[in-house]
């Protein structure tokens, strides 16, 4: 059963697509943790991420969200593994960025800000649309995936030098396996 604390948002992928990424974690692990559980998660992880739609979430909204979730991260570890995710995840993504309006509305006034989306659906295409934009960038070279099995989330590393992701239990688990197997190859 996951804690509180491993239900906890996580806002320190360095962009909002993969902070999204990081509402499932230990998603390779055999118990993995579902941060958007419900209509009301949802509802508040946009409002964290200033996409607070007119509209609130639907059941619906919250399987879309899902579903991109997953598109965006199979994509994701693609680019980072260097291999062809397949057609259709693309497709999947380029669907879901079509939903986003265009050109960047702004609110009157500073400091500022983008019109709200009208409704979740607009607030994952801007979010798909962001993905497609750095995932087809130059910051695609600084994509990494945390080192960690169960986790394998991606996330923009600038310095090239993480291994893990943000999360400190990821590096603490890395580095006590890693010292297990070096006294384990000391052994005689």
């Amino acid at each position: 059963m996951a804690t509180d604390r491993q239900r906890e948002f996580r806002f320190d992928g360095g962009a909002t697509w993969l902070n999204l990424l990081g509402t499932r974690g230990q998603s390779f692990g055999p118990r993995p943790i579902e941060r958007l559980a419900t209509r009301a998660r949802l509802a508040d992880w946009l409002a964290r991420c200033e996409l607070t739609p007119l509209e609130p979430p639907t059941v619906e909204d919250l399987d879309r969200a899902r579903a991109l979730r997953q598109t965006l991260s199979t994509l994701a570890l693609a680019v980072v593994d260097g291999v062809d995710p397949g057609g259709e995840v693309l497709a999947a993504a380029r669907e879901c960025a079509a939903g986003d309006p265009g050109p960047v509305r702004l609110v009157e006034g500073w400091p500022p800000r983008r019109l709200p989306p009208t409704d979740t659906a607009e607030a994952l295409a801007r979010i798909a649309r962001q993905a497609l934009e750095q995932l087809t960038g130059p910051e695609r070279h600084q994509l990494v995936s945390c080192a960690e099995h169960d986790c394998r989330w991606v996330f923009l590393d600038p310095t090239g030098r993480r291994r893990w992701c943000p999360a400190p239990s990821c590096a603490s688990r890395g580095r006590v396996r890693a010292l297990r197997a070096r006294r384990a190859a000391d052994q005689p």
